[in-house]
């Protein structure tokens, strides 16, 4: 009679199989709820970061601009000040050639009088009288001289003048070209963009850049050559007016200044020196902390060491005792405790492993810190040396004005002036 073959193989039951469509079903729910909730993920980050980009550029670039036009600004009122200044340039200077040629006037009189004179020395017998003529002519050549006396030292004075109109205008000059060139650069900043052909990374743009200075020294040194030459072209307009200032009062403003100065920078080294006795002070006690830490990372390493070896005991006792005959093999109170033993060692050499290591980041820490500290006293004990030299240097002001006498170049009828240092002094 033939019979029915039966395939070989493990029959499932039809609820292992309803059991198995529903969790397919099921977890293809669920992949597709992880997959639609990642996507909403992807997609509000998209939106956050996008947004914040955009936001981000936005605000930079309107820095930039704010930053252009505080900078054209200050351009535009350097350009006033520089068209200002070198109009009262040129008016000085004429007034200064009018000063000359008015000496040159002086000249022609002066050789009337002294040639009077000489006539009426040949004069013979009682005619060589001192009559009423020749005390007017005398009293001519002394108003003549003294009259140039004061025109030439109205000249200088103009000459002096000059130089620092001069000075001033060159600190203009150099103020308005960096401040073109800046321009110049902002505006390219500002015209770039993401599809700009000449962007690209930068090797750490995030730095501070050496002879960085902040915003308020900007400002005010902007400010500060804008006041000086607005000063000099007032002390401009006075001189050709009138000179009215006298060397004394000059003396005066110029020491008063000096004084200021030199006590801020006395005030000044005293910080230095206090925060250099504060930098030695922590230098000491980090080389301490150095010392101890050392010893500790010691101290450590030996305790390795020491559990390291007993470690090996323990090893060496549970492999030896593996070698117990038949029944003596056994699971005994010892092996328990060398196994509880060897864990417990384990442990303890990664405790101080992870211990040791900590330490020694600490010290390496500590390393970089009087690294720091050292060369920050380094960077204090130059500066304390420049302020001395400074102050050393300062000590030329107190040399008078008088030793400096003008030399007089008598083919060009011009004075070798001191430098303006001399002349602040």
């Amino acid at each position: 009679m033939a019979s029915l073959s039966v395939k070989p193989g493990q029959r499932f039951t039809v609820p292992d199989w309803q059991n198995n469509s529903l969790l397919i079903s099921a977890d293809a729910e669920q992949q597709r709820y992880n997959s639609h909730h990642i996507r909403q993920e992807g997609r509000a980050l998209r939106n956050e970061t996008g947004n914040q980009a955009r936001w981000d550029e936005h605000n930079s670039r309107t820095h930039l601009k704010d930053r252009i036009t505080s900078v054209d600004r200050w351009r535009e009122a350097l350009a006033r000040c520089l068209t200002d200044i070198d109009l009262e340039i040129d008016a000085l200077t004429k007034v200064k050639e009018a000063a000359e040629n008015a000496i040159q006037a002086k000249n022609l009189c002066l050789d009337v009088a002294i040639e009077c004179l000489t006539f009426r020395e040949s004069r013979r017998d009682i005619d060589v009288v001192r009559d009423p003529v020749e005390e007017e002519l005398l009293r001519e050549v002394k108003v003549i001289e003294k009259t140039k006396k004061e025109l030439q030292q109205r000249v200088d004075d103009a000459f002096k003048q000059l130089c620092l109109l001069k000075e001033a205008r060159q600190q203009l000059s150099c103020d308005h070209r960096h401040k073109v060139e800046a321009l110049e650069l902002d505006r390219q900043c500002v015209s770039f963009n993401p599809t700009s052909g000449n962007i690209s990374f930068k090797v750490n743009p995030t730095r501070i850049p050496q002879g960085t200075t902040a915003l308020c020294e900007w400002e005010m040194n902007s400010q500060c050559n804008k006041e000086h030459a607005e000063a000099e072209m007032k002390a401009s307009v006075d001189l050709r007016g009138a000179i009215t200032l006298t060397i004394a009062q000059t003396n005066n403003e110029l020491d008063a200044q000096r004084i200021a100065t030199e006590f801020a920078l006395r005030k000044r080294m005293r910080e230095i020196e206090g925060a250099l006795s504060e930098l030695r002070w922590q230098e000491q006690n980090t080389l301490e902390e150095i010392a101890e830490m050392e010893e500790e990372i010691r101290k450590l390493e030996e305790d390795i060491r020491k559990r390291t070896l007993d470690l090996k005991v323990a090893h060496t006792r549970l492999e030896t005792r593996t070698y117990r005959p038949h029944i003596e093999l056994c699971r005994d109170q010892a092996q328990y405790g060398l196994t509880d033993e060897v864990q417990q060692l384990e442990g303890t050499i990664r405790a101080l492993q992870q211990k040791r290591t900590e330490s020694q980041d600490a010290l390496d820490a500590l390393y970089r810190q009087l690294h720091r500290i050292q060369t920050d006293i380094g960077y204090k004990t130059n500066s304390l040396q420049l302020d001395n030299k400074c102050m050393d240097t300062r000590k030329k002001l107190v040399v008078p004005v008088e030793k400096y006498d003008p030399e007089v170049d008598a083919v060009n009828r011009t004075r070798n002036l001191p430098r303006n240092s001399q002349l602040e002094v």
